[in-house]
């Protein structure tokens, strides 16, 4: 199955067009991400019925959130609810450790909608634990490099936390993942969902043959 990270609604239409299972819709692709509008999120919606989860991050920078910005990452969860189909976020605290009571509140806010702790994921150090954090907050899904620089490298660490864990949470793998590894990866970790935002060129367009290809070959 793929997902395709999208930082604006041409490319999220482009990517659903050409195969994509699923989006995850972002903006500001220079610095990984950030909470999309919900203008944007409604164009999508009016173009195609492929699952759209929403990326919840107020700020670019660390995962450790003020009071503050978690009162606006659920007012952005209450907003984009109406239109989204799940939501991805992740909070730590101050140690890189899952923070169990801020993930816990928005889960719940989010429900019944699915939530996937995304990449902040990799800067847990006891990642087997910090997976059994997520699925005790209610988490369905963890985006994940298996902690390394990309997927390639992590593959291996991936591939313990899906043997171990991958009946009860759904490993998602990203992290420079393209059609001239994913069957490499699938290979390796046996996961079921593979994560890219297919762009090949400067900018933060995606390349639809790039989605194209990474679809052949995970078919």
């Amino acid at each position: 199955m793929l997902e395709i990270a999208c930082f604006n609604a041409a490319s999220a239409i482009a990517a659903a067009e050409a195969g994509a299972d699923r989006i995850e819709l972002c903006s500001d692709y220079t610095v990984g991400g950030l909470t999309p509008s919900i203008d944007s999120l409604r164009q999508i919606r009016r173009e195609t019925k492929k699952a759209i989860n929403v990326m919840i991050r107020p700020r670019p920078g660390n995962f450790v959130y003020s009071d503050d910005e978690i009162e606006r990452m659920k007012s952005e969860i209450q907003l984009l609810k109406q239109e989204a189909n799940g939501f991805v976020f992740g909070i730590l605290d101050n140690k890189n450790q899952v923070d169990t009571v801020r993930n816990i509140e928005l889960v719940q806010l989010a429900a019944p909608l699915p939530c996937t702790f995304h990449r902040a994921f990799d800067q847990v150090v006891h990642m087997s634990e910090g997976a059994r954090q997520l699925i005790r907050c209610g988490f369905t899904s963890i985006l994940t490099s298996g902690g390394r620089p990309n997927a390639v490298l992590g593959a291996e660490k991936v591939a313990e936390l899906q043997q171990e864990l991958g009946n009860i949470i759904e490993l998602i793998l990203g992290g420079g993942v393209r059609s001239t590894n994913v069957k490499y990866l699938m290979e390796k970790t046996e996961v079921r969902w593979y994560h890219s935002a297919a762009i090949t060129a400067p900018g933060e367009v995606v390349d639809a043959d790039e989605v194209a290809k990474l679809k052949a070959r995970l078919d």
